[in-house]
């Protein structure tokens, strides 16, 4: 057997020939000529005057002068020969035999050797023998539980049937097992951190009156950690309700408590009942004291059904689509300031119509970012594919995530709210209606405000007491008005399939609260007795100046 001619092959000997001469190892000793002569350390070169060279006798051994036996045996790593088109077993080290048993020479690899089926290397053994090239695989393991990678490399003897195979595996168990553990350690990392972030995304989304609503989270696979995206719901009373979308960037454990801290600030704003630029710029301020290297966007969106549009606001997210009820899509303007945290930014409110029949989409940039493609490639694809999506929200979620190829494969979080205004006709249709009254004050604004109220409660077929109890508000609600308001007012009646709702609004921008009156007071007990008689109540800023106070009455549970 030539072992010249195969023992370069080996891992790590490409570097040692390397710094010999040029071409392959000698197979002769011929080729090294009988002798070398070497300088002695005082002697000098007589082509720089010196006296003649002295010389010493060395013979340099050859390979064959090794056993090759000898040095194969020898090896910590487990080498096998095998030859023939039946990769028949020529000889087998010590190393080998310990680890997988003695092999009988003369027997087939498939009949004697079961951890070569294993370590896959029947096929690897056919490959070199048709190639005549090397084949590595990584890592393989076998019954016991141990780990080998295993080099396969072609080699020639005139006393072989055939050309053979040399197999040398090296024991990579520790290493495998330390991967493994780091494997597993990642794992449990991520699994708590898709826990925490599902753990604060809302359980349950809660369902207006006049919306439909739909929410999906999909967090990507599993060699990448769990990013910040977020959404939520919030019915603010009076039938407004807030859209909340945003994603921190980042990712892993701290991202997701972040999100969680910047989605519970936005429940406790909501409940202030601010306008949407108001309240990202508590939460710009916020995300800069959770922590300044933590940027996020966000868009907080409010409905209003007797406005029939989104009031919005945008830190730095993509734009929200709507899709009308003819297919026609869309696309709200461009955030309207920065993404939070990065501070000294005043943020501003927009709008855009959500008419009966519409369907509005918000969404994190996991849904159409992609690599090698600008981001507005994506939004555009997203708005073409709500073109010609229909059905409840919970369908067209899943229709978008299809449609925009996001499968469990994706790489990156994502988020999307669906959010419908139902066309209602028919009998679905006769349980929602709005009146509105005008009040030019004076001493008759609160009678007309009660026989306007009296009226329009006994045509929507309330009961009695209920509609005793939405005259009573409705003219402690006016009376609270004419004292402390000032023109223009209004009084406007809604009901729902849930509930009924009274609201006066006007022009002083001064909030009421409830007090305790004491028992000489002729004033003062107004609001407290709306809170006695009504489910809720609550007030708010309206844009041009003045306010807005409403009580609501649940017709159902």
């Amino acid at each position: 057997m030539n072992f010249t001619r195969w023992s370069a092959r080996l891992p790590g000997t490409q570097r040692r020939a390397a710094r010999g001469t040029e071409g392959s190892v000698p197979a002769a000793r011929g080729e090294y000529g009988p002798r070398q002569e070497h300088p002695t350390a005082d002697a000098q070169d007589t082509e720089h005057g010196g006296t003649t060279v002295d010389t010493v006798d060395t013979e340099v051994p050859a390979l064959e002068d090794f056993s090759v036996r000898d040095l194969l045996g020898r090896l910590p790593g487990l080498v096998a020969l095998v030859y023939g088109p039946e990769h028949r077993i020529a000889y087998v080290n010590e190393a080998y035999a310990a680890a997988f048993g003695p092999r009988t020479p003369g027997a087939t690899v498939a009949a004697t050797c079961p951890e070569a089926e294993e370590l896959g290397l029947l096929p690897l053994l056919d490959q070199v023998l048709r190639s005549g090239k090397p084949r590595t695989v990584k890592s393989r393991r076998t019954a016991d539980g141990g780990s080998y990678t295993v080099t396969c490399l072609p080699v020639d003897s005139p006393h072989l049937d055939g050309a053979g195979v040399l197999v040398h595996a090296a024991d990579v168990t520790d290493h495998a097992e330390a991967a493994e553990r780091l494997r597993a350690s990642e794992r449990r990392h991520r699994e708590t951190a898709v826990t925490l972030q599902r753990s604060l995304l809302p359980q349950e989304l809660e369902q207006p009156d006049d919306l439909r609503i739909a929410a999906t989270y999909q967090p990507g696979v599993a060699d990448a950690a769990v990013g910040g995206d977020w959404y939520d719901v919030i019915t603010l009373g009076a039938g407004r309700t807030a859209l909340v979308i945003g994603d921190v960037m980042g990712r892993g454990v701290r991202a997701a408590a972040v999100m969680g801290q910047l989605r519970t600030a936005v429940r406790a704003y909501a409940r202030l009942d601010l306008p949407p630029h108001e309240v990202l710029q508590l939460l710009d301020g916020l995300a800069a004291e959770i922590d300044a290297s933590q940027i996020a966007t966000c868009v907080y969106a409010v409905h209003d059904p007797n406005e029939g549009r989104l009031v919005y606001a945008s830190a730095g997210h993509l734009p929200i689509l709507v899709r009308d009820e003819d297919g026609t899509v869309r696309k709200a303007d461009d955030p309207t300031g920065p993404p939070l945290g990065t501070g000294g930014w005043l943020h501003t409110s927009g709008s855009i119509a959500l008419p009966p029949g519409s369907t509005a989409v918000l969404y994190t940039d996991g849904l159409v970012e992609r690599r090698r493609e600008d981001i507005d490639e994506g939004v555009e694809a997203l708005a073409r594919a709500l073109s010609g999506a229909s059905g409840t929200p919970q369908v067209i979620c899943g229709r978008l995530l299809r449609a925009l190829g996001v499968t469990a494969e994706h790489d990156d979080d994502v988020a999307v709210l669906v959010v419908q205004h139902p066309a209602r006709d028919g009998a679905d249709a006769e349980l929602f209606h709005n009146a509105a009254l005008e009040l030019l004050g004076g001493v008759e604004a609160a009678p007309r405000a009660r026989a306007f109220a009296s009226g329009v409660l006994s045509s929507w077929r309330f009961p009695a007491e209920l509609r005793d109890l939405g005259v009573l508000a409705t003219s402690e609600l006016v009376a609270n008005s004419l004292q402390h308001g000032t023109p223009p007012m209004r009084l406007r009646l809604r009901r729902t399939d849930r509930r009924l709702i009274i609201e006066v609004t006007d022009g002083d921008d001064h909030l009421p609260r409830r007090r305790r009156a004491e028992t000489e007071d002729e004033a003062g007990r107004g609001i407290s007795i709306i809170a006695t008689i009504a489910s809720s109540w609550g007030s708010r800023r309206t844009p041009g100046g003045g306010k807005a106070v409403w009580c609501e009455f649940a017709l159902r549970d």
